[in-house]
């Protein structure tokens, strides 16, 4: 999954699960604050498209993340500043998501493409990837086709082949109860905040951790009403790659690897009755033995993975297991490799302005 639902979501799962239902939105949620403090915003070129980037600063080796599919970087406020004090923290917005620039095609070799392109610009020599949900699959091909330039990887409840059949199986079978979204939940923003907790995040205990990351993944219509940001032909095409983007290839991976897997795909907390029983059946029935066979296949295939599991949904996990997943991370990502190469960032290029100007010339 990987996204907010009324958004239209993030990957394969997400796209539908993000317009699930779990009964009206409630009125008079509080409106995103205008006061939180936010990463620095840049722009680069890559790959012949302007991309949008997200900078915690820091000091140390380059720590990337990457969101989901169509996502928007800020779904990391709340992760990424618990390691500046030993790396250089970026995220960025895939092609066609958040300010990225919208341009097909969206496939895995493109994607990572403009991984590299946007290293390049930022003259980042080599960096350790964290890929969340479909980052999972630009992870594993930038450590493929440019090993030099990985330390290591961290894959959060990305440890998926989303290539596989059973997987195309299971998003086929997502019952019809979780197709309904209510025209409430797009009334206002306010709204729209609730709707999400309700359905999203029933386990997170303050939802001011992540609503600058909702705020930023609709826009506000003239009537007050929100829409997704991303486009729906972006998403269509997203999905459409994960059915032709070639398997994954762990056998030739060789960088350090955390593989975190959430118990579930979808929250199964939510107070719907029905919508409840049916992600259950669903995630029962599909999801669990689809996450079995796929830890059991990286751990075979991926030399020396270190694998974690851990509570909570695949959306919100690292917000609601944030200090495992950070005491986790840190031990993995500082114990060697990870920290002892020559990977923090160069002499940087200036961040393109808003204008579309870019000093680098990248």
């Amino acid at each position: 999954m990987s996204g907010p639902r009324c958004r239209v979501a993030t990957l394969a799962v997400s796209l539908v699960l993000a317009m699930m239902v779990c009964g009206e939105a409630v009125e008079g949620a509080p409106e995103c604050p205008s006061d939180t403090p936010l990463p620095a915003e840049g722009f680069v070129r890559s790959n012949g498209i302007r991309l949008e980037y997200l900078d915690w600063g820091g000091t140390g080796p380059a720590l990337i993340f990457i969101p989901g599919s169509g996502d928007d970087p800020h779904v990391f406020d709340d992760l990424a500043p618990a390691f500046t004090d030993r790396f250089h923290v970026i995220a960025y917005a895939r092609r066609g998501s958040a300010e990225s620039e919208a341009r097909p095609p969206y496939d895995t070799e493109t994607l990572t493409d403009d991984l590299l392109g946007l290293m390049n610009a930022l003259k980042i020599a080599k960096a350790s990837l964290v890929g969340w949900s479909l980052g999972g699959n630009e992870i594993t091909a930038m450590a493929l086709r440019h090993p030099g330039r990985v330390a290591a990887l961290v894959y959060l409840d990305a440890g998926y082949d989303w290539h596989d059949p059973e997987y195309e199986a299971a998003f086929r079978a997502l019952p019809q109860i979780l197709f309904n979204t209510p025209a409430a939940a797009t009334k206002s923003l306010g709204a729209y905040l609730a709707y999400e907790k309700a359905i999203d995040y029933t386990q997170l205990d303050d939802m001011r951790r992540i609503d600058a990351y909702l705020c930023e993944s609709v826009v506000v219509q003239p009537d007050g009403h929100v829409r997704p940001k991303i486009p729906q032909s972006v998403m269509h095409a997203l999905m459409d790659s994960l059915w032709t983007d070639p398997p994954r290839e762990y056998r030739r991976v060789h960088a350090p690897a955390l593989a975190f897997f959430a118990e579930s795909m979808a929250d199964l907390h939510v107070a719907d009755r029905k919508r409840a029983a049916a992600e259950r059946e669903w995630e029962s029935r599909y999801m669990a033995p689809f996450r079995r066979k796929s830890i059991s296949r990286i751990r075979r295939e991926l030399a020396g993975v270190k694998i974690v599991l851990v509570p909570g949904a695949h959306d919100s996990f690292f917000l609601t297991s944030r200090t495992e997943i950070v005491r986790a991370m840190r031990r993995f990502l500082l114990r060697g490799a990870a920290f002892g190469a020559s990977n923090s960032f160069g002499a940087r290029s200036r961040p393109e302005r808003r204008d579309g100007h870019n000093p680098a010339g990248n």
